[in-house]
């Protein structure tokens, strides 16, 4: 065994050199003037061994991805595809995508068959338990189109709260976008309940029914141009968000339950 390994647990600094974030000397730099964390205690010893697939090592306050074999996606799930691996009806599911990405990953929460937009997909498990769980509650931004013409009395009760039978719910921000079309409306809202189904069943008790339903941004991250059933890999950038919102102080640990549908 080398020096700078010890069982699955490694030198700080080689873990951050492995996975291509700063070279060694580098890295004891950063230690030196403190701007270093593991599992949110600051570290200053230079022969610090951290697990790359257990601990959490945040530079400046965003977390690092450690894991060199994770891999993380986001797809524009198109209309019509189930949110699981391999649909027993035999419906278009995410099985084509995996195949596409050669890679085995999953699908962090869903979106229903009717729902178009942003869906993570990802190997490491650790963020699916983390992002899955029912209790963690990610800001998400939606656009819906819904029957009726939807005025500012139905827009204030969105954003007050909506009684339904799990409870009531508000979305953070409302607000009509676009020119509203003949006996619809186009309303973007923007929420971090995690409840199932929650936009149509909202719009449904404000009495504006969904028409159609799209997930453009989740957590800070952004479809952008990328065309419907397409996929992309996130950028360092975006992943080292990811996970730093994951890893947050109120961040749940326990097993989610993968089975919402957005």
């Amino acid at each position: 065994m080398s020096a700078d390994t010890e069982g699955s647990r490694q030198r700080l600094q080689k873990v951050l050199s492995a996975a291509g974030h700063f070279s060694r000397r580098r890295a004891e730099m950063l230690m030196q003037e403190g701007r270093i964390r593991i599992n949110g205690e600051l570290a200053t010893e230079m022969g610090v061994r951290v697990d790359p697939d257990v601990d959490v090592v945040s530079v400046d306050g965003k977390v690092v991805p450690l894991k060199t074999s994770a891999l993380y996606i986001m797809l524009n799930k198109p209309k019509g595809v189930v949110s699981t691996l391999a649909d027993e009806q035999g419906r278009p599911d995410l099985g084509a995508y995996v195949k596409q990405i050669g890679e085995r990953v999953v699908n962090v929460g869903r979106l229903d068959a009717d729902t178009t937009g942003l869906l993570l997909m990802t190997n490491d498990g650790d963020l699916v338990h983390r992002l899955s769980h029912p209790s963690f509650e990610v800001t998400k931004v939606y656009t819906a189109t819904v029957k009726g013409s939807l005025d500012t009395a139905a827009l204030r009760k969105l954003t007050t709260g909506v009684e339904l039978e799990d409870g009531v719910t508000a979305a953070d921000k409302a607000k009509i976008v676009g020119e509203p079309r003949t006996g619809s409306s186009i309303v973007e809202l923007v929420l971090h309940s995690g409840k199932n189904r929650v936009i149509r069943r909202m719009m449904e008790s404000v009495g504006h029914p969904v028409i159609d339903l799209h997930r453009k941004a989740v957590g800070g991250l952004h479809l952008g141009g990328l065309k419907p059933g397409t996929w992309r890999e996130l950028s360092t950038l975006e992943v080292k968000d990811l996970l730093t919102l994951a890893h947050r102080a109120d961040a749940p640990t326990k097993e989610p339950s993968n089975d919402r549908e957005d």
